[in-house]
């Protein structure tokens, strides 16, 4: 199973005004780090809690033919684009929107198939879907902005001290009360 972004989010989560205000930064000069913590963070709260915070395309490309619910890694999901399946010669089939049926009110989100869409001469699947709060960083919820900034600031007070490479150094308290309820349980 192999999940993987199609593009990049429209908007960041959060506004680059936004986090320079919260850094308490008012000067141009260190822009483009202050938009780079903003992204890394969004990325690494997505990596941490399976939550997509933007709308934002994703395809989840399975090797074998599911034969259980599959469950979509990112939260919350809006739609399914497409499911195309793969048979012995590696030749593309998109499943008609009947064939399957998406659960949204469960977390993960599955997508179940119904009897008899996927044959045994198939070999793989891909689904494209939609997930993130919406198109817009507003909405996003109020917590999750906020681990952001705890996140962009404690990464952004260690600047100087770490390069590029040793990011993320650490990870503040606050942003672990921040997403505990967003994390992802397993068992």
């Amino acid at each position: 199973m192999v999940l993987m972004p199609i593009g990049t989010p429209a908007v960041p989560p959060v506004p680059l005004a936004n986090a320079k205000a919260h850094l308490r930064v008012t000067h141009d000069g260190e822009d483009t780090l202050i938009a780079e913590l903003v992204d890394a963070a969004a990325r690494f709260i997505a990596d941490d809690t399976g939550i997509a915070l933007i709308d934002q395309a994703w395809r989840l490309s399975l090797s074998d033919m599911p034969t259980a619910p599959v469950a979509l890694p990112r939260h919350p999901v809006a739609a399914i684009v497409a499911v195309t399946a793969y048979d012995h010669d590696g030749d593309p089939a998109v499943l008609d929107g009947s064939a399957y049926r998406l659960d949204t009110m469960r977390r993960p989100a599955t997508l179940t198939f119904e009897p008899g869409a996927l044959s045994a001469s198939m070999t793989g699947i891909e689904i494209d879907f939609h997930a993130g709060f919406s198109p817009a960083g507003p909405d996003v919820p109020d917590t999750l902005r906020r681990a952001i900034l705890t996140l962009v600031a404690h990464w952004y007070e260690f600047r100087g001290s770490y390069g590029p490479g040793e990011q993320p150094v650490s990870v503040p308290m606050a942003y672990s009360r921040l997403v505990r309820a967003w994390r992802r349980i397993g068992i």
